[in-house]
């Protein structure tokens, strides 16, 4: 692994602690709560942007493989739809 790919990894570990962040606002004062001018689904928004960005360096400097990352994701979607609720009914815009 080249120093690259390592400031890659180090990065993408950041993005995702802050993604558990913004997630964990959400649950203590709800999606739509303010602060500082912004709402806690943007911050989600944004922090989920920084992260898919450091999924694609991933691919891109050969971390992870595309076709493998796209298997595991189906792969998940089919579980989810067995163990969870989520797909049980329309998605609902409300918290």
């Amino acid at each position: 692994m080249n120093s690259q790919q390592k400031e890659i990894l180090l990065i993408a570990q950041e993005e995702c602690a802050e993604v558990t962040q913004a997630i964990s606002k959400i649950f203590r004062f709800g999606i739509d709560s303010e602060y500082l001018e912004r709402t806690n689904r943007q911050r989600l928004e944004d922090e989920v942007g920084d992260l898919l960005c450091m999924i694609d360096l991933m691919r891109e400097f050969e971390l992870i493989n595309e076709e493998r990352t796209q298997l595991a994701k189906s792969k998940k979607l089919v579980k989810l739809k067995q163990w969870s609720s989520i797909h049980d009914s329309k998605p609902s815009t409300k918290e």
